[in-house]
């Protein structure tokens, strides 16, 4: 006779799947909860990937009452799902945009994919065109870029420099801390957060 019959191997206490989970998550950043704080929601606007650490309970509620567009306007929201359809890049019509030339990301005089000498400082026009004599290339901003650029009151031709410079004295305009709870200069700042954004993007600034 064995020792442990076959009838008590079926007989097991299953361990809780959660238990290691909830041992390791920081506590539930709800006001006044203890509990595990083992589920994510994200912060909220212009806060793309931040997230608060909730329990299940309290992640529900406040998913509840979360809105992603709060304090937008209805145009600003319709504009926002129009470029969604396109993923936030600039389209144009088939036979429209005839100008366009090769990606600066690929070599116009040399074969393969060497275009880094585009971005490269080349004080002796060593890699240019042989007939530029140092003539500066007017830059045409796209659809995005030159939204934020409006945004920040620059045009297409500010520098980095420039960009940088106006940021900081709209941000430091606009911050809530220094507009005296003016609702309006909030949105103000928002919109100067994201078209600074975009342009970092870009590698304009």
């Amino acid at each position: 006779m064995k020792a442990y019959p076959k009838y008590f191997e079926k007989i097991r206490i299953r361990p809780e799947k959660d238990a290691e989970l909830k041992s390791r998550a920081p506590a539930c950043q709800w006001d006044g909860c203890k509990e595990p704080g083992t589920h994510r929601a994200p912060v909220g606007r212009l806060k793309e990937g931040e997230y608060f650490k909730f329990c299940f309970d309290h992640v529900r509620e406040y998913n509840k009452g979360f809105n992603y567009f709060s304090g937008v306007s209805d145009s600003e929201i319709a504009r926002f799902q129009k470029e969604a359809m396109t993923g936030h890049r600039p389209t144009w019509k088939i036979g429209v945009n005839t100008s366009t030339r090769s990606a600066p990301d690929f070599a116009q005089q040399r074969s393969g994919r060497a275009g880094y000498h585009n971005r490269m400082r080349d004080p002796f026009n060593l890699f240019n065109d042989p007939h530029d004599h140092g003539t500066p290339r007017e830059r045409k901003a796209k659809p995005l870029e030159a939204k934020a650029l409006e945004t920040l009151g620059l045009d297409a031709m500010a520098t980095g420099k420039d960009i940088k410079a106006r940021y900081k004295e709209l941000v430091k305009r606009h911050h809530p801390d220094a507009n005296g709870g003016d609702r309006g200069s909030e949105d103000r700042f928002r919109d100067v957060l994201q078209a600074y954004r975009v342009l970092k993007q870009a590698g304009l600034c």
